[in-house]
């Protein structure tokens, strides 16, 4: 496997230039969190695609092609569905406000009362997500050098925590861009017509497998509907895509770069549905349908193919995984420590932003390191990832968004109740178990409506400099908003 490790050696190293050229960009904070805001269509759109098809959606979506059949792409297609939905509907609005964190955008709407309790939800979303990711590193440095699962943890993760803190932004939108080639060629070019041909083909596949592995709905209609709630509704107001979103140079490329990247999606959620299909003709008796991905690769591909599709695991993994890490330290940075300090010390003393933020992304990615490798199930770590945004978050930001009725008081209660609901649902029903997302949500709902119809309506000029805001009218629009404690 001589040349495989030298394909996976020279694009580590690959990304750590990246890094390093990027630390030469990232001289204000505007650079190195959002990329100064200037990606334009074809940067934005193969970064956003990088950014949302992780670990979970390549070597996850082909275990759910190998469990289910095509039916399996669900997962992913969802996935591109919210990535659709975000940037037809809400891209624009969200790119024109000028921001950095969702936090920031509900202490606009809301007039500055919602950034800590909301920021410390998305934290723990961003740290578990974050996690999930570092954790897959296991998976492919096991197939590539039969390596210990915690050493695999830290060397993935020491070079994903590296170029990410060296160049913020700008390094994981340069990886990013590479990660999505990378990706693109080793799943959809390279490891999809050669998994259908070694399973003989269309014809021999459904000669092999039962009619219910080419049954569109075969997952189960509950189970896609839980993958729309969770995964549909994620996408449109997760720290990490919208930190993506900010960094759109106009409306237009906020709208049609991520309506490509959305559409890139659908394509590779059919792609690995069908690799997980044809490893399910190849291997049928695998011990777990995760080991569907390694195995068709490792027994499969020839020489130097496989270690560039492994490279493309490894870019899906990255990818999200420095998403998702900027994203955490830019939330604990702004969003939690920063009022937290302001409240403590309002001198306003001077500080590096960069210096600032550089040194949160390591110490963030310190945490992911050592979470990931005390944590072993993946698929709990991101159902309480994803449970705790969509049951804490997704009301009080789409009812901001939709709604101008809604108070600071009802986003409030809706965050505390929806969290904690989703938090108390999943110790009595289980991490895995629908309802805790189910109920969570609708208890959300019902507190933000309830408390913001009992309580005074949000003041008329904090709704009309918000109003502003969203038409990128406002004369006054600077980079962030005045901290809720001023």
């Amino acid at each position: 496997m001589a040349v495989d490790y030298t394909v996976i050696v020279v694009y580590l190293a690959g990304m750590l230039a990246m890094g390093w050229w990027g630390m030469r960009r990232a001289r204000s904070k505007s650079e190195f969190l959002v990329a100064g805001r200037r990606l334009g269509p074809t940067m934005y759109s193969g970064t956003m695609a990088a950014i949302v098809l992780g670990g979970a959606s390549t070597i996850g979506g082909v275990g759910l092609g190998y469990q289910y059949g095509l039916s399996g792409a669900w997962m992913v297609f969802t996935i591109g569905l919210g990535l659709l939905a975000l940037s037809v509907f809400f891209s624009a609005r969200i790119a024109r406000l000028k921001v950095y964190t969702v936090s920031e955008m509900l202490d606009l709407r809301y007039g500055g009362r919602a950034g800590v309790i909301s920021g410390l939800v998305m934290w723990a979303y961003t740290l578990m997500l974050a996690v999930t990711s570092t954790i897959a590193y296991a998976t492919i440095f096991d197939v590539l050098f039969d390596m210990n699962r915690t050493v695999a943890i830290i060397l993935g993760g020491s070079i994903v925590v590296a170029y990410s803190t060296l160049g913020g932004m700008w390094s994981i939108t340069l990886t990013d861009m590479v990660q999505f080639v990378v990706k693109t060629i080793g799943v959809l070019l390279l490891l999809l017509p050669i998994a259908v041909v070694k399973a003989g083909g269309f014809s021999e596949m459904k000669a092999k497998l039962p009619t219910e592995y080419f049954d569109p709905l075969g997952i189960g209609g509950e189970t896609i509907f839980t993958y729309v709630l969770i995964y549909t509704f994620g996408m449109l107001i997760g720290q990490d895509i919208w930190q993506r979103v900010f960094t759109a140079r106009s409306d237009t490329t906020a709208r049609w770069g991520g309506t490509v990247a959305g559409t890139y999606c659908l394509a590779y959620a059919l792609a690995g549905a069908v690799i997980g299909t044809a490893a399910k003709v190849l291997y049928p008796k695998l011990g777990s349908p995760d080991d569907a991905f390694a195995t068709i690769v490792k027994d499969e591909l020839p020489m130097g193919v496989r270690g560039l599709v492994l490279a493309a695991a490894l870019a899906a993994v990255m990818s999200t995984s420095s998403g998702a890490l900027i994203a955490c330290a830019t939330v604990a940075n702004n969003d939690i420590w920063s009022r937290l300090r302001g409240v403590v010390r309002p001198d306003g003393r001077a500080h590096d932003e960069v210096k600032g933020n550089r040194a949160f992304i390591l110490v963030m990615g310190l945490a992911v390191i050592g979470t990931a490798i005390a944590l072993n199930n993946v698929v709990e770590a991101l159902t309480v990832a994803y449970n705790l945004l969509v049951g804490g978050l997704l009301v009080p930001i789409l009812g901001g968004l939709l709604w101008k009725r809604g108070t600071a008081q009802g986003a409030l209660a809706s965050v505390a109740v929806g969290g904690l609901a989703v938090i108390g649902l999943m110790a009595t029903y289980g991490i895995l178990a629908n309802e805790p997302v189910y109920y969570g949500l609708l208890a959300s709902l019902a507190v933000y409506v309830a408390v913001s119809l009992l309580t005074k309506p949000t003041d008329a000029a904090v709704l009309a400099a918000w109003r502003e805001r969203l038409a990128g009218r406002d004369p006054e629009l600077v980079s962030e908003p005045v901290p809720a404690h001023q």
